[in-house]
């Protein structure tokens, strides 16, 4: 099949999606986890194969990691599905309610996208996170993995397919999509698909925004910061920022770039670089860093850079609003993180702070679906729409209007006969 007869069928099982009940998702979500339990094997050798082949072409180690897909993970996406499975139904939820006049009832109600387009690298666990989010919120969805992860994407995909199929699920709501070319036909078929969700540089996704009359969900960089301010628990601070650099370190919410309070740096620094050390993890720093500590000099691309990797930048501010400033400046607005006890400042940073997601003495490694309880995600939107912030299932339903009357005609308005009351009501649609 050629991309846009894909598509096409996409679209078409996204209306029967639509209106597919909650058991019946369930069912087929249950499904989907015993059969990757009861396949494991066939995804492990998959894995393995994709694995070797990316290590013989000599892929980065930050995707070669998250390419990964082994018994922790299956258990990991296992459990982001039984956690799926117990939150409530996002579609058909009444969002608003109103009275235009007697016998005249205006409805908001949540309901899918539609079609979804994402793409994504080297995470096949990624592929299930997908997966399963918009079967849950009742959207078809076309999914383009790295090359790197075929073989894994290929038996995940065929899985999801037969457990959904067995279910009762209308067959074409997921496709696969193997090649770079598809990537750009995708961008083309705003007949059919809703909404794009690209995971990847901020380059890559300012390309796919500038080449589709689709609607895009940036899931950009993830070049997010810790600020030790001067009234912080330096203890704290330490086991924090470890925490958020060192955890897991090729993911988009571990953190790039601290920002130490000139106040703290001179205590605060041989602290952290003693722990650091131990997790040999590289560290580059402005001028007064190096005064402290040593370390390489970091270089005004350091700012800017999602290293993905054991490597942490440094710069020492001389105050809250200056390390805002950096944030604002460098940041890609995914995740930032202060660990203070001045709650003055604690407010401040938060406010204003331009993220997704901004924190208080908490690793930024929170960012994330399933820790928020959202399930799993799609992508952390870094963007100002309808998402924001790890994107789950409340991301991925829009809403439409429902008109309910008995009769009811603009001309009598037009014409004063009737005139309207616009009274809230606290009342579910319900026919």
């Amino acid at each position: 099949m050629d991309i846009k007869e894909v598509a096409y069928l996409a679209k078409k099982a996204s209306i029967k999606l639509a209106a597919t009940g909650t058991e019946l998702k369930n069912k087929a979500l249950m499904e989907i986890a015993r059969l990757l339990e009861l396949r494991k094997e066939e995804i492990f050798k998959a894995n393995r194969e994709d694995l070797k082949r990316s290590e013989e072409e000599n892929l980065a180690a930050p995707l070669i990691k998250r390419l990964k897909f082994d018994e922790n993970k299956l258990s990991e996406v296992i459990s982001g599905i039984n956690s799926l499975i117990n939150l409530p139904d996002p579609v058909g939820k009444t969002l608003a309610s109103t009275e235009l006049d007697e016998g005249l009832e205006l409805y908001k109600v949540s309901c899918p996208i539609g079609v979804i387009g994402v793409i994504f690298e080297s995470r096949p666990d990624a592929l299930v996170q997908i997966s399963t989010l918009c079967l849950k919120s009742g959207n078809s969805v076309l999914l383009k993995g790295g090359k790197e992860a075929i073989n894994t994407n290929r038996i995940l995909t065929d899985i999801i397919k037969t457990a959904t199929e067995n279910t009762g699920i209308p067959s074409g709501w997921i496709q696969l999509l193997e090649t770079r070319d598809d990537v750009n036909e995708m961008l083309k078929m705003d007949e059919y698909i809703d909404l794009i969700i690209p995971r990847g540089s901020n380059e890559f996704v300012r390309y796919i925004m500038e080449n589709s009359n689709i609607a895009v969900l940036g899931h950009a960089d993830g070049i997010c910061h810790c600020y030790v301010d001067s009234g912080a628990d330096l203890n704290m601070a330490v086991k924090i920022v470890v925490d958020s650099k060192t955890q897991y370190v090729a993911v988009c919410n571990a953190t790039e770039t601290l920002l130490v309070h000139k106040d703290v740096a001179k205590e605060f620094l041989p602290m952290l670089k003693e722990e650091m050390d131990k997790k040999n993890v590289e560290i580059v720093g402005c001028e007064r860093t190096r005064e402290i500590i040593e370390v390489t000099p970091a270089s005004e691309e350091d700012w800017k850079t999602e290293y993905l990797d054991y490597k942490l930048s440094i710069k020492i501010v001389d105050s809250v609003e200056e390390a805002i400033d950096h944030i604002n400046t460098y940041g890609s607005g995914h995740t930032d993180s202060i660990i203070s006890n001045n709650k003055e400042n604690v407010e401040l940073f938060m406010n204003l702070v331009d993220s997704g997601n901004v924190f208080w003495n908490c690793s930024t490694r929170f960012s994330d679906g399933f820790r928020y309880g959202f399930g799993a995600e799609v992508g952390i939107s870094t963007n100002k729409i309808h998402a924001r912030g790890p994107v789950g299932l409340d991301g991925l339903v829009i809403y439409k209007y429902k008109l309910v009357g008995n009769g009811h005609i603009v001309a009598d308005y037009a014409n004063k006969t009737r005139s309207f009351t616009h009274k809230k009501i606290n009342k579910d649609f319900k026919l």
